[in-house]
Order: C-alpha cells, then structure tokens, then sequence
C-alpha cells in the first residue's frame, strides 16, 4: 500500500475552520490582560475558513467567521488542529466581498 496524499472535501454545509491565534489572551482598552480562560459571558471566537462543502453558501476559503467554540467538533490533520462545524451555527463572515455588511471592520 502505498502513502498517497488524500485531499481531504468538506461535505454538504460543513466548515472547517481553524481558531485564529488572537483569540486567547487579550487586552482592555486601559492595557490590562485578560486570560483566555476568565470568562463573563459565553465569548465567541474567530477563525479562519480552511474548507467548505458544496453547500455552504456564504463563506468561502480564506474567510474569518465568527462562531461559538463550544459548538462543534475537533479534527487533528497533520498536527494542526482544525473545527469543524455547520454553516448555520456561524454568527457572521469577515471576507473582502462586499455584499450586506455592518458598517464595521476587522
């Protein structure tokens, strides 16, 4: 058996996402860090979009989105470690395509 490389397809509206290194520790507006681990209320997490099936309508790969860290699963490819969650249990979509947006910016 020989070792081919698979690519690896996300499925219907599945995501695969990877948690962006900015969402543990941060800081207050007066400089004080606040440790990933203290918690007020549930905090949602960016990521990066690595995947998405064929489904999936608003995002595409290279997207940030916005989503619950608590509602998905963990999947390990080639030590990196990658969410994968459905579309609908994303929040918003930080991309460069201008469609409906807030007014705001990352």
């Amino acid at each position: 058996m020989t070792d081919a490389k698979l690519e690896i397809q996300m499925l219907h509206d599945r995501v695969m996402v990877r948690v962006s290194e900015d969402s543990g520790e941060r800081r207050s507006s007066g400089g004080i860090v606040i440790p990933a681990t203290a918690q007020v209320a549930k905090r949602l997490v960016w990521g990066e979009v690595f995947g998405v099936g064929n489904h999936a309508r608003s995002v595409q790969v290279g997207d940030r989105v916005l989503f619950n860290p608590e509602e998905q699963f963990e999947v390990e490819v080639q030590g990196q470690l990658y969410l994968v969650l459905r579309e609908r249990d994303l929040h918003a979509v930080a991309s460069e395509r201008p469609e409906q947006g807030t007014g705001l910016y990352l």
